[in-house]
C-alpha cells in the first residue's frame, strides 16, 4: 500500500461516513496499511508506519489525527519484543490494532452516556462550532426526556454552527444560532457552556475551533460552567505555553481557503484554550486543583 493509496483510503473513509472522527478514519487507514505492508524487518515496519502517519498529518492537519496516529503506533508496538518471528509479531500487532480501533470507536457513546446527566431539565446551553461529541451528548439528553434550549455560535468562516443547528433541529431540539460576536451578550442568558475539543495538551489546555478561548474567558467572567467533552485519543504530546507555541499546521486549514484569498496565511482555524480559562473541566477518575476534567474516555 503506497502513500497515494493510503490517502485515498483515508478520504474514502471520511466521505462514506461524515460522522466518523478524523482520528478513527486515520487509525482505520493505518490498520489497513499495516495489513498490507511487506516489510521484512520490525524496524522497517515501524518506519513505514511512522511515514504513513506523517502523510496522513499532511492530508488532515487536525490534532486528533496526529495524536491518534501516535497512540495507535505506541499501542501496537508494545508487543514488538514478545515474539521473535516477524509474521507472528505482525499478526499480534494487527489484533492489537483492531482492539484499539474498537475501543476508540465506542468512546463517543461512553462520553455521551456519562455527560448528559449534567444537563438539567429546562437548561439553556451555549455551544461553539459543530462537535460530534457534543451533538451525541445533547441527543442522549433529549432521549432522556429532558427539555432544554441550545444556543450555537455560527462559527465563521465555514458556518459550522449552522450545520450543528440543522442537526439539532432534525433531533427536534430547540436551537438558536447566534453571531460569534454576540457571545458576551448571550452568556448571561445561558446556564452552562459545552464544547468539544480538537486536542488536549499536556498542560490541560485544549485545541479547538477559533473562538473557543474568548468564549471560555467570557464564561469565567460570568461564573458560568464551561465543560469540555473529548475522547482519550485526542490527547497530544504538546506543551504550548501560549498561542505562539502552537504548531502552525494545527492552526490553519489550507485546503479550505483559496490561495488568492486575503485570509490566506493569516486566517487561523484553531486556537489554544488554557486550563485556567476553563472553570469546569471534568475527569472521571480524579479531581485536580478544584478543576474537573470532563469525560475523557
Amino acid at each position: 500500500m503506497d502513500e497515494g493509496e493510503l490517502v485515498e483510503y483515508f478520504r474514502r473513509q471520511m466521505s462514506q461516513d461524515p460522522d466518523m472522527a478524523s482520528a478513527v478514519a486515520a487509525i482505520r487507514s493505518l490498520l489497513e496499511f499495516l495489513k498490507r505492508d511487506q516489510s521484512e524487518t520490525l524496524q522497517g515496519l515501524r518506519e513505514n508506519l511512522t511515514h504513513a502517519i506523517e502523510r496522513l498529518e499532511e492530508t488532515d492537519s487536525s490534532v486528533a489525527v496526529s495524536s491518534g496516529g501516535e497512540l495507535f503506533l505506541r499501542f501496537i508496538s508494545l508487543t514488538s519484543l514478545e515474539h521473535s518471528d516477524l509474521s507472528q509479531c505482525k499478526n499480534v500487532m494487527v489484533e492489537r490494532g483492531e482492539l484499539f480501533l474498537k475501543k476508540i470507536s465506542l468512546s463517543r457513546g461512553k462520553v455521551a452516556k456519562l455527560c448528559h446527566t449534567f444537563i438539567k431539565d429546562g437548561a439553556k446551553i451555549l455551544t461553539h462550532s459543530s462537535s460530534r461529541v457534543v451533538l451525541k451528548v445533547l441527543e442522549n439528553a433529549a432521549a432522556d426526556k429532558k427539555r432544554f434550549t441550545v444556543y450555537v455560535t455560527e462559527s465563521q468562516p465555514d458556518s459550522a454552527g449552522q450545520q450543528m443547528a440543522d442537526k439539532l433541529r432534525r433531533l427536534n431540539i430547540p436551537v438558536i444560532v447566534v453571531l460569534d460576536a454576540a457571545v458576551g451578550y448571550i452568556m448571561e442568558k445561558v446556564d452552562l457552556v459545552i464544547v468539544g475539543a480538537e486536542g488536549v495538551v499536556e498542560s490541560g489546555g485544549i485545541f479547538n475551533k477559533i473562538g473557543t478561548y474568548q468564549m471560555a474567558v467570557c464564561s469565567k467572567a460570568h461564573n458560568k460552567p464551561f465543560y469540555v467533552v473529548a475522547e482519550s485519543f485526542k490527547f497530544v504530546r504538546l506543551y504550548p505555553l501560549n498561542q505562539e507555541d502552537v504548531p502552525h499546521r494545527f492552526k490553519v486549514k489550507f485546503d479550505s481557503i483559496s490561495r488568492y484569498s486575503p485570509f490566506f496565511g493569516n486566517h487561523f482555524w484553531h486556537n489554544r484554550n488554557p486550563l485556567r480559562a476553563t472553570s469546569n473541566l471534568i475527569l472521571i477518575l480524579s479531581l485536580l486543583n478544584n478543576f474537573y476534567l470532563l469525560f475523557f474516555i
